[in-house]
């Protein structure tokens, strides 16, 4: 962020008239610097996750949410079903554990439906209208996002519900649908009109006859994906997919005594958590790989297994001759499993294929210019557009990932070309400051402060039903875990470069402002450097042009 006391710096040109400060001839000096941190670089919607944690620290939870919402509008959401990629890369992993980033996102999600907090922004109609097709996460995140620029938003939703493969495809227990139909209430609060059971057949003549001056399609992949198997009057077969979503539906099927699902997701996983719920004796997960390389994450798995489910890695199913399975047993060669000859036999009333989603995109096949890939996902481009002008799309339908966060950062990005299309603007290619890792930081002030931990149901009793499984945080343990942060790439102000310098060369500006160097005083010894914890200093060849403007914020 550029900072108004440009003018207090000291030119390149100053140092190099006056660069032998008060000691040797300096060759070198220290400049401010704001690094990337990990756990922003790496979150899919976009989060300024450093700055509402810095907010959070300091009791200022209204400021934390409306910080976290310019990004994100569904945190409540992302708190309980984001797998949190921000905390794969947290540097404080490499002291003691990561911080605990998705309970704090909760808790602040939390609070705000509890208080009815709305987010706060300014912006002028613009006079433009654009539809959105579909109501899951990436077409709730674009709708949001627009109309915070002004824009007026429609969206048309096939289903009865909104929330896509939020409401149907993730599982209460997970996902409460209070909480999924507040933040999805708060996004119509803003001025987001949703119009559900409206399929749209023919996007182009949808368009014009509304009037709307661009598109965005965000349909998901609600398809489940079938497997050839050689089948002699074969037990009950159902998708994951549909499974769950009739579960939701309140139509739940008689799965009989022991049912087997066939994949190693976790959709795989909630459909067997799911069966337990419905009350089987027997919930088999049969996958060809081995638990290393299976794709659903850890935790999932460990808290299937907690209720009950079993799993049978390393097997395939063969043939189904009525309730009885030929499975191959197999073994894992470079990555890939590799089949052994050898045959075991497995006892089931009902089998869930869980093996992936296909996306229903075959109603753009009347729109020329669009490009299809072979899995029918739909081309495009940086900016979110596809060949046909004014046709953007996200989440699920095009290549990528499929997460919930993920496809909010599509809605999220296309929100902005959307904009810029609209306005006839060039958009920027966004900035991003170099990142920084745990090797870069100084942390001479190292202590031991155990990760919070959220309360868990039991698996005995979660199984039991569909309440809710994981708890969150309460006040205190979510400012001490945001408090855990690191602010690894960004002054935090701990004083630490203002206290070492032997030269005074360090001014303090002031709460909220940091600091600047008087390169008069300076003699280029690094000792700030060495004592900032954050790498917010960098020292640089003399001469050298670096640094933030003074920076006084991330």
């Amino acid at each position: 962020m550029t900072d108004q006391r440009q003018s207090d710096l000291t030119t390149p040109t100053d140092l190099l008239s006056h660069g032998s400060g008060t000691g040797p001839v300096r060759r070198q000096r220290p400049v401010y610097v704001d690094l990337l941190p990990p756990c922003n670089s790496a979150c899919p919607a976009g989060e300024n996750i450093q700055a509402w944690l810095d907010l959070a620290r300091s009791g200022r939870f209204e400021a934390a949410w409306q910080t976290l919402m310019q990004d994100n509008p569904m945190p409540a959401i992302h708190g309980r079903v984001c797998y949190h990629p921000c905390e794969d890369g947290c540097n404080r992993n490499q002291m003691d554990a990561t911080v605990s980033i998705h309970a704090v996102e909760r808790f602040l999600g939390d609070m705000a439906r509890e208080h009815g907090w709305l987010p706060k922004f300014s912006a002028r109609a613009s006079g433009k209208r654009v539809l959105i097709i579909g109501a899951g996460p990436s077409g709730l995140s674009a709708a949001y996002h627009l109309a915070r620029r002004g824009h007026e938003v429609e969206i048309h939703e096939a289903g009865p519900i909104a929330g896509g493969m939020m409401h149907f495809g993730i599982p209460a227990y997970r996902l409460p649908r209070n909480v999924l139909s507040e933040e999805i209430q708060r996004i119509e609060a803003i001025g987001v009109k949703i119009i559900l059971n409206h399929k749209v057949e023919d996007v182009l003549a949808e368009k014009e006859a509304g009037g709307f001056d661009a598109v965005f399609v965000a349909v998901g992949a609600h398809i489940g994906k079938k497997i050839d198997i050689p089948a002699r009057d074969a037990s009950q077969i159902l998708d994951a997919v549909s499974f769950l979503k009739e579960v939701e539906s309140g139509r739940a099927p008689k799965l009989g005594r022991r049912v087997a699902i066939y994949g190693g997701g976790n959709t795989a996983m909630d459909a067997a958590r799911t069966a337990k719920r419905l009350g089987v004796d027997e919930a088999l997960v049969i996958y060809r790989r081995d638990r290393e390389n299976m794709p659903a994450h850890d935790f999932e798995a460990d808290q299937a297994l907690e209720e009950g489910v079993k799993i049978n890695w390393l097997r395939t199913i063969k043939e189904i001759d009525q309730n009885s399975f030929t499975v191959e047993v197999m073994e894992v060669r470079d990555g890939r499993p590799v089949g052994t000859g050898k045959f075991e036999t497995l006892e089931a009333d009902s089998l869930i294929l869980a093996l992936g989603q296909d996306t229903d995109t075959g109603f753009l096949r009347k729109v020329p210019e669009i490009e299809f890939l072979p899995d029918y996902t739909v081309q495009v481009g940086d900016n979110m557009m596809t060949g046909c002008d004014g046709i953007f799309a996200g989440g699920d339908m095009v290549p990528s990932q499929r997460t919930v966060t993920i496809a909010v950062g599509h809605g999220k990005k296309a929100a902005r070309f959307i904009d810029g299309y609209l306005r006839g603007q060039t958009v920027p290619q966004a900035v991003k400051n170099p990142p920084v890792g745990f090797e870069g930081l100084h942390v001479w002030y190292k202590t031991n402060a155990p990760k919070s931990v959220q309360p868990q149901m039991s698996g005995g009793k979660a199984s039991q039903g569909f309440d809710e499984i994981v708890a969150g945080l309460d006040e205190p343990e979510a400012v001490y875990e945001a408090q855990r942060c690191l602010s690894c790439g960004n002054c935090f102000e701990c004083d630490g470069c203002y206290a070492s310098c032997p030269e005074d060369a360090v001014i303090k500006l002031g709460p909220g402002r940091r600091y600047r160097f008087d390169y008069k005083l300076c003699t280029g010894c690094a000792v700030c450097f060495e004592q900032c914890p954050c790498h917010a200093i960098e020292m640089v060849p003399e001469g050298e042009p670096g640094g933030r403007d003074g920076g006084i914020g991330l």
